[in-house]
Parts: C-alpha cells; structure tokens; sequence
C-alpha cells in the first residue's frame, strides 16, 4: 500500500477491519455472491469462491474467460451484509485496480434495509468505480429514490487518478448524519451535503449501509467499448477494509466530531 497515507487509526476507534492476512477468506465478516447480474448486462458469473484468493496480505478477485454455467467469463463479488453493516463512520478501501478493456472494478456500499424500499430508495454510495477503457479516471457516484443514474440524476464526480491500475491507493468516505465527503488519498474530492427540504427521496444515508467488492467484466458501462480478451485473468487486489467511529477516540472514549478541514480539493494527479 501508500505508505505515506495517514493512518486514522491515531485519531479514530477501528470498529471493523479485514487485513486479509488469513489463508481464506473470513466468512464471518463476508458473504459469496454466487451468480449473475443481468440488470446492468454484464458478462460474467460471480463463482462461489473458486475466483477469491489471498494472497500477500491481499484479497484478491480474480476475472477470467472461461465458460461457466452459461456464461463467458468468471470473476468474483464479496459483500457484507448483516456482518458489517454501517451507519456513519469513516469507510476506507485500499485498492489496486485491474488493468482493460472490459474490466469495471467498484468499491461501494448499499442499503442493508429496505425500510425505504429496494434499489434505489434504498440507496447506493459507489465510494469508487473504473471502467477499464478509460484507464486512471475514477468515479464516485450517489444513487437515490430521486437521483439516480436511470434518470441520469446521480450526484458525484470523476477525476484522473495516476496510477489506478499500478499502485495502492486509499479510497475512503466521511460520513456524517447529513453530509458524507469522499476522499482519495486522503485528498477530499466530493462532498454530498443533505439539502434542508430533503426526504428519504433524496437522502436515505440514516440507514445502516454493507460494503461490496467486485470486478465485473463487460455491462452497459464497463463493456460500453467491448471487452479485450487478451488482458485475462485479471484481478482486482484490496489490501484492507477498515471502518472507525469517528465519534471516539483510538481507545474507544468519546470524542467530540469534527469534520477535517484541511484536506486539499484536488482534480488531477492526486
């Protein structure tokens, strides 16, 4: 990983964390996804298992072109509903994206209730998404009952991230009662604030939220430009998943919460 990435564990209590230092995966903390997501018309079959590997300290979710159960490609999704499910806090990824075209790699999280309904109501925070034919550009993306990419309402931005699909970075969101601003490498770089006349319509973030890994390949977005065979397997490595409660300290005593507000805004080149 980026070793010159602050590390929170100073200032905030690590309630949640997987180093992925064991030998297999930890079931207690993560579900399989076993199947396929024709919803955004991908390409591959998510395994049970046989496509999740750790290695060097890493997860690691394989993609490659095999037939399977119907399907032309395999690869792997993971997520932790009801063993890690979140309401504020800060969420932090360290991540080394896979490289082509074709891959669609994302680090995100979804409404674990459905108190507010399902998709989109229920809401989805995509902390980072990369489509592999446009190489290094990350995006970040709210999705809600009202904003949402099937009325192409969404909130968020991209950026150009040298270095994506070569090195360690750090993805990470703050996450406040009506505010959650993300931040690569600790750079902030989008801040969705809750508007004053806002409804769960908009603003279903009061809700515990899991957290998903995934490599999809092809799909309307990820496959927009066809899917380069030559790149496979590939893979999408995560050095660690950690969550603090930004309202204690390191120690677990309560601490007064305050947004950080002397990060830099950065566009390009983080």
């Amino acid at each position: 990983m980026n070793k010159n990435i602050y590390d929170f564990s100073k200032d905030y209590y690590l309630l949640w964390h997987d180093e992925f230092d064991g030998k297999k995966l930890d079931e207690t903390k993560w579900n399989i996804v076993h199947g396929n997501f024709r919803v955004n018309n991908e390409a591959q079959r998510y395994t049970d298992g046989l496509n999740i590997e750790l290695k060097d300290s890493c997860l690691v979710l394989w993609a490659k072109k095999e037939q399977f159960e119907g399907m032309e490609y395999t690869s792997a999704r993971v997520n932790s509903r009801g063993k890690g499910d979140f309401t504020y806090g800060r969420i932090e990824i360290c991540a080394k994206l896979p490289r082509g075209r074709g891959t669609w790699p994302a680090l995100w999280m979804m409404g674990s209730t459905r108190e507010y309904g399902g998709w989109p109501h229920c809401g989805e925070i995509d902390i980072m998404e990369h489509v592999g034919y446009n190489e290094n550009v990350i995006n970040t993306w709210f999705h809600t009952g009202s904003k949402n990419h099937v009325r192409q309402t969404q909130r968020g931005t991209r950026l150009f991230l040298d270095g994506a699909c070569e090195n360690f970075n750090v993805y990470a969101i703050e996450w406040y009662e009506d505010q959650i601003d993300v931040f690569y490498n600790n750079v902030l770089i989008y801040s969705l604030v809750k508007e004053e006349n806002d409804t769960y319509l908009e603003w279903p973030f009061d809700k515990p939220h899991h957290i998903i890994l995934n490599l999809a390949i092809g799909g309307n977005w990820g496959g927009a430009k066809g899917i380069d065979d030559s790149i496979f397997p590939c893979a999408l490595y995560v050095d660690y998943v950690r969550v603090y409660d930004m309202t204690r300290d390191k120690d677990g005593n309560k601490r007064e919460l305050t947004r950080r507000a002397d990060y830099d805004k950065g566009r390009n080149g983080l």
